[in-house]
Formats: C-alpha cells, structure tokens, sequence
C-alpha cells in the first residue's frame, strides 16, 4: 500500500483489531461465567490492548522506517521540552475532556430526557458484565493495566490517527476532511469500550468530539507529545482508580 492507503488502512485495522480482541476476551470469560454480558467490562478490555497496541506499535515503526523516520522524531519527544509539553498537555486535557463530558451528557439527555440522571447509573455500569474473580487475579489485572495500557495506548493511539492517518490525509484532502475521517474511526474504535449497548451512541459521539479536537490541536500545533501527554492522563485516570480498589481489599465486581 502507498502512505496515503496506509494513512485509511492502519486505523481502519486497529479498530477491527479492537473488535476482535474485545470479542474474544468476553468469549474467555464466558468459558467461566455463561452469564457474563457483552461487552467485557472495560478493566479486561484494557487487557486485551496490550497485544493490539504492540502491533499497531510495530507497524507504525516500520512504516515510519520505510520513510527514513523514527517514532521518537514523529512524537517530537524532546527531553528539553518535557516540561512544556506536560503543560501543554494538561490544557489540552482541560480543552477536550469538557466537551467530552458536555457530548455524553447531551446525547444521554437527548435519549432520556428527564431521566437523564437516573439513566446514567445504568448506561455507564452493568454488574452482569463483571465476572466473579478472586482479589489476586484482580490485582494482576489492575497492575498490568496501570503498567501498559496509559504508557502504551496514549502514544500509539495518538501516532495512528492523528500522527499518521490524518498527517498523510492533509497532504491529498482538504484539512477538515483529513481531521474528521480519523476522528469517526477514533470513535467507532471506542463502541468496544461502551460499558453497556446503551453507552455506545454516547461514547460514539463523544470520542469523535475529543478526536476532532485532537485534529485540530495536532493541525495548529503541529506536535503529538502535549496529546500524548493529555491522552495518557485520562488512560491513567480510567485505570488507576481500580488498582487502588483491589488494593484496599474493595469489592471490584460488586460481589460482597
């Protein structure tokens, strides 16, 4: 495939890569629990990341080499400039997870209308699809999702649809086009992150706010590190939280 072929094919793969992985993991634990809703809760979907990210991982590198770049040069990951960066990065975090949270209220309201409130207890949390696991598998999977999936996820995520895909597709289609069409597989990636059928219009819509708003920073600034950065706090935020449950000997899947 040429770059720009490349720049429609690497999202259009991880999204099916995700797909994929998130289905078989629910399979897994089905084997356990019959019962288990669809799809997994998203700790294990964290999980089933791992693998999908060191090969998204991979085959960026090696499209990258092919034109004479590296991943650090593409991040612009400069030591000297980490600080700035990370300042950056928390006001991009500011910038995007507002609308974020204002898209999932908006669209929540739009299909529940005065329930809205009510209606958020069960669209964002199903116990049907926590499995039943004991504390020390718990603890195992809060640790390897607090270890791989903000290092990892934030930055191939962000060199995959804003770096690559919409880098290439600025260069053949006009810059809204070549913000919009990452940002719409950034958001069909995440229906695999729902937590319930429910949430998906909500985190459909939501995630392609925070894409074409990552768009249109990557365009203006033309840097991913402060993204990264900003990515890789909500990763980290999303997973931390669960660790700290399995930690202090707190139920994780709603059992006593």
């Amino acid at each position: 495939m040429t770059t720009w072929r490349w720049a429609i094919g690497l999202p259009v793969l991880r999204v099916a890569l995700v797909a994929t992985a998130s289905v078989l993991v629910w399979l897994v634990v089905r084997m356990g629990e019959s019962d288990v809703s669809f799809p997994p809760p998203p700790m294990l979907a964290v999980i089933a990341m791992l693998p999908v990210n060191v090969v998204c991982l991979v085959l960026v590198a090696r499209l990258l080499r092919r034109e004479g770049r590296s991943i650090r040069e593409f991040l612009g990951y400069e030591p000297r400039r980490l600080g700035r960066d990370l300042l950056w990065g928390l006001l991009w975090l500011v910038v995007m997870y507002l609308p974020l949270v204002a898209t999932i209220m908006l669209v929540v309201w739009l299909q529940y209308g005065s329930e809205i409130f009510g209606r958020m207890e069960t669209i964002f949390f199903d116990p049907a699809s926590i499995p039943t696991l004991d504390p020390v598998t718990w603890t195992v999977i809060a640790v390897v999702g607090v270890l791989t999936f903000a290092p990892l996820n934030a930055p191939v995520e962000e060199l995959v649809y804003r770096g690559y895909a919409q880098g290439a597709l600025e260069r053949r289609w006009p810059t809204g086009l070549a913000i919009i069409v990452p940002a719409a597989l950034f958001a069909s990636q995440h229906i695999w992150y729902a937590p319930t059928p429910a949430a998906v219009v909500a985190f459909m819509c939501a995630f392609f706010v925070w894409g074409v708003g990552s768009g249109w920073i990557y365009r203006r600034q033309g840097r991913l590190m402060p993204l990264v950065l900003a990515h890789g706090l909500v990763n980290l935020f999303f997973t931390l939280p669960v660790l700290v449950f399995v930690m202090m000997g707190l139920p994780v899947n709603g059992a006593g």
